[in-house]
C-alpha cells in the first residue's frame, strides 16, 4: 500500500523531529518511523471498518422503520440490502480479517452515534432510495453503492474529522488509504484467502528502502551538508528552510546510495514532496540545487546507476 514516496514523506517527518528535538537519538527515530508505517496500514483497516459498519446500519433502519406504529408504503418498501449484500457480508463473516479487527481493539473504538450520522446523511441521497427499493441485484449494483458511499463519506467533512481523531495521519495518508479502499471494494465479495495482506507494507520498501534511507541521512548527515553547501552560492546553509535542508539530504543520499533508482525519478519525487510540505518557493529552489548536485557528481563520476538509462 505504501510507495517510495509516501515512505520519502514519513523518512521526512521523522527526520524533522529529530531535528527539532535533539533529545532523539538514531534507534528512537527508527522506532518512531516503523510505528508511522504501521499507523497508515491501520488506518486501512480501521477506513475499511467504519466503511462496513455504515452500510450495515441499513439493518437496524429497516428494524426502526418496520417497527413503527404505522409504517409508511415507503418504509414497508425499503430494504436493508446496503448491509445485507454478499458483498459486505464477506468482509463480514471473514474470519481471519476480524481476528486481526479484534486483535488491534477496532470494533471497540466505532462510536454507533457517529455510525449512525453518517448513515444518515448518505441515507438522503436518491441514489441511495433507488438502491433500496430495486427488485432484483447484481453484484455491480452492490459494488457501484458501496464506492458512492465510500466516496460520499470522504467528502464528508464529520467523517475526515471522525478518521483524524483516531489516525492524526489521515492528512497524509488520505491518498493511498483511499486508493487501497478502493481496490478493496472492487474486488469484492473476498474469498477466504487473507485479502487485507495486498495491502500490509512490505520489506522491500519499508527497510531496504525508507529504513535504509532514514539511518543514511542520520549517520551522514554531515558529509551530505559538505557537499550541499558549495552549492547554494549566496544562501548560508543555517537560512534554508529546514524541511528544504532535509529533502537536500534525503535526495543526496539517494543519488549517492540507492544505485537502482534514476537520477531523475529522485529529482522529480523530492520536488515534488517540497510541493505539498515546504514553502511556495521550495520548488524551484529544490530543483535548482538538486540540478547543479547532479551535474557536480556525474562530472566526479560520484553517482553509479545500476541498468541501462538510470542516469536519464
Amino acid at each position: 500500500m505504501l510507495s517510495r514516496r509516501n515512505v520519502r514523506i514519513k523518512a521526512m517527518q521523522m527526520l524533522y523531529s529529530m531535528n527539532k528535538d535533539k533529545e532523539l537519538v538514531l534507534e528512537d527515530v527508527v522506532r518512531r518511523y516503523h510505528a508511522n508505517v504501521k499507523r497508515s496500514y491501520d488506518l486501512y483497516l480501521f477506513t475499511l471498518l467504519s466503511l462496513t459498519r455504515v452500510a450495515e446500519y441499513a439493518i437496524q433502519d429497516k428494524a426502526k422503520k418496520i417497527s413503527k406504529l404505522l409504517p409508511s408504503e415507503s418504509d414497508k418498501q425499503f430494504t436493508a440490502i446496503l448491509g445485507e449484500n454478499e458483498l459486505v457480508q464477506s468482509l463480514v463473516r471473514h474470519e481471519e480479517y476480524q481476528r486481526l479487527l479484534r486483535q488491534r481493539k477496532m470494533p471497540a473504538r466505532i462510536e454507533l452515534d457517529n455510525i449512525r450520522l453518517f448513515y444518515q446523511d448518505f441515507a438522503k441521497l436518491e441514489e441511495y432510495h433507488a438502491y433500496s427499493r430495486q427488485d432484483s441485484y447484481t453484484a455491480d449494483d452492490h459494488k457501484e453503492i458501496l464506492l458512492l458511499l465510500f466516496k460520499h463519506l470522504v467528502n464528508n467533512e464529520p467523517f475526515n474529522d471522525f478518521l483524524e481523531d483516531h489516525y492524526p495521519n489521515w492528512i497524509d495518508d488520505e491518498s493511498l488509504v483511499v486508493g487501497a479502499i478502493k481496490k478493496t471494494l472492487k474486488s469484492l465479495p473476498v474469498s477466504d484467502q487473507p485479502f487485507f495482506e495486498e495491502h500490509m507494507p512490505n520489506d522491500e520498501t519499508i527497510q531496504d528502502f525508507g529504513e535504509r534511507l532514514l539511518r543514511t541521512v542520520i549517520e551522514e548527515d554531515e558529509e551530505l551538508l559538505s557537499i550541499i553547501e558549495p552549492t547554494l552560492r549566496n544562501w548560508d546553509a543555517d537560512r534554508v528552510a529546514t524541511v528544504d535542508m532535509i529533502l537536500l539530504k534525503m535526495a543526496l543520499s539517494e543519488l549517492l546510495s540507492f544505485p537502482s533508482i534514476p537520477t531523475k525519478v529522485t529529482l522529480n519525487e523530492f520536488v515534488e514532496v517540497s510541493k505539498i510540505y515546504s514553502t511556495d518557493k521550495s520548488k524551484d529552489f529544490i530543483n535548482g540545487i538538486l540540478d547543479r548536485l547532479m551535474k557536480q557528481l556525474e562530472k566526479d563520476g560520484k553517482i553509479q546507476k545500476e541498468g541501462r538509462g538510470l542516469k536519464g
